[in-house]
């Protein structure tokens, strides 16, 4: 139901939330700039590592571990205590986790930072998707879904593109080997600004007569399954640094977690959320997603290494290509959000769309890859490939969260889409490790990038299953609104 009550208009709600895909994207993403530049300059804790591809995967895919669980609790818990509430924690959480993360130069200390950041950021995600379909007019959903989300790639371009001045910046002021430091004190600082900028404004305009639990209540839930998730991670990775278990062997296990998580909503949960954890195509969806989150957390993490590798250049040159993978998103993000609504209106369904952009995006890296293996080095073709490759990506991404939110009901969506981020975050958690890996062994990114090609061309297949005669027909459900506030 849209609130009226105040008089503010959804698309200030739309803004705000965009500002926190921003920082949320920042603080998560510059790790992979950060521990490239570690690796080349042979700092901190990767200066003795064998193998410092497979740890910087590594402690990606710890950040993704923390960010993976924290989904479908923070969509749950953002559907008992409020949306709002929920938001501006996760991003306080967060944005402590990236300030501290500065501040330790021990592997372990560093990891567990990391983790923090990906416990609050992990709460985003599912309360930001239902709080748009909550205040948006209906046939503006898939707009708001995309004009809010491209946050993100505004996120991760400015970081793409800031990381080498602000480390330079960080060397001048605290020594040569001290500059990783600068990008996580600036960024992190930002985020708690935000963080407590849309505390006051969600105070502003909750409903009056929703109810609320206070901060403080919410707080200590949230809190509960942060260190719960942080304690059993930090076990992990303690056990497997000692050991000596491959990157790739900690993300399985990490995954297990996952799993063990998914099992407990359906025993625990599945009479409460039964509709949304039975429901057929929901699965399809939450499946299908484990392919999104890999190809973006992969080019996300690892795309400054690629280009560096496979143009033989420089930092700064590699750093500037990979950002076409972000600002592709500028574009892509609204425009799918926008075909979504507009494929809605005419009866054709949003399905058609979301098949037809993956499969692109699919063949398009399967040529990225075809062109590393055959020892292609321009900078120029590699932009346009990550650009185009970027485009559809992002054309399909918010078509795929409308469809979620017009399957949920409005009571559940917070769960639907924790549960839906959750799956796809083990995307996430294999592929910077993994990749790593796979370096590591190869010498070169083309195995990586051909794997990621074959995961999101499987993705399609499982799309086609998807019934959407299903979502229209709870699409027929809403009417058509004129202009509405919140």
């Amino acid at each position: 139901m849209i609130n009226t009550e105040r008089g503010f208009n959804y698309r200030t709600m739309w803004l705000i939330l965009m500002m926190g895909w921003m920082v949320s994207a920042a603080d998560r993403s510059i790790s992979g700039p950060v521990i490239t530049w570690m690796i080349q300059h042979k700092v901190a804790f990767l200066l003795t590592a064998a193998h410092p591809f497979a740890v910087g995967g590594l402690i990606g895919s710890v950040l993704f571990t923390g960010y993976m669980l924290n989904q479908f609790p923070g969509g749950y818990l953002g559907d008992r205590f409020g949306h709002r509430k929920i938001i501006a924690i996760g991003v306080i959480l967060g944005g402590i986790g990236t300030l501290a993360s500065g501040l330790l130069a021990t592997l372990l200390g560093f990891v567990a930072l990391r983790v923090v950041t990906g416990l609050g950021d992990g709460m985003l995600y599912a309360n930001d998707r239902t709080l748009i379909a909550e205040v948006s007019p209906f046939e503006k959903r898939g707009l708001g879904m995309g004009v809010v989300i491209s946050g993100f790639s505004v996120g991760i371009t400015l970081e793409t593109l800031l990381a080498p001045y602000m480390i330079n910046w960080g060397s001048t002021l605290f020594g040569t080997t001290q500059g990783w430091r600068m990008p996580f004190y600036l960024i992190g600082i930002c985020t708690l600004i935000l963080g407590a900028v849309m505390a006051k404004y969600f105070n502003r305009t909750t409903p009056a007569h929703t109810k609320q639990a206070s901060y403080g209540t919410a707080s200590i839930a949230v809190g509960k399954y942060a260190i719960t998730f942080l304690i059993a991670i930090m076990v992990i990775f303690f056990v497997a640094d000692r050991v000596g278990l491959p990157s790739w062997g900690v993300a399985t296990i990490e995954l297990v977690f996952a799993l063990v998580l998914i099992c407990f909503a359906f025993l625990n949960k599945g009479r409460e959320l039964g509709t949304i954890l039975k429901n057929k195509d929901l699965m399809l969806l939450n499946l299908a997603a484990v392919a999104v989150l890999w190809n973006l957390w992969f080019f996300t993490f690892w795309s400054v290494s690629i280009i560096s590798d496979g143009a033989h250049t420089t930092f700064l040159k590699a750093a500037l290509t990979a950002a076409f993978n972000g600002v592709a998103g500028l574009l892509g993000y609204p425009v799918g959000g926008w075909l979504s609504d507009y494929a809605v209106s005419k009866n054709w369904g949003r399905k058609p769309f979301l098949v037809s952009f993956t499969f692109m995006q699919g063949i398009l890296t399967l040529v990225f890859a075809i062109y590393l293996m055959h020892h292609g080095s321009s900078l120029v073709v590699m932009g346009i490939l990550l650009f185009v490759t970027s485009l559809f990506f992002n054309f399909m991404q918010p078509i795929q969260h409308a469809m979620v939110s017009d399957f949920a009901s409005s009571a559940q969506r917070g769960s639907a889409f924790g549960m839906f981020n959750l799956f796809g975050e083990m995307g996430a958690v294999i592929s910077p490790a993994l990749g790593g890996t796979l370096r590591d062994a190869t010498g070169n990114w083309n195995s990586a990038v051909l794997v990621d090609a074959i995961v999101i061309l499987i993705s399609v297949g499982l799309m086609l299953f998807v019934n959407q005669k299903r979502a229209m027909a709870k699409v027929d459900e809403h009417p058509i609104s004129t202009e509405v506030t919140v």
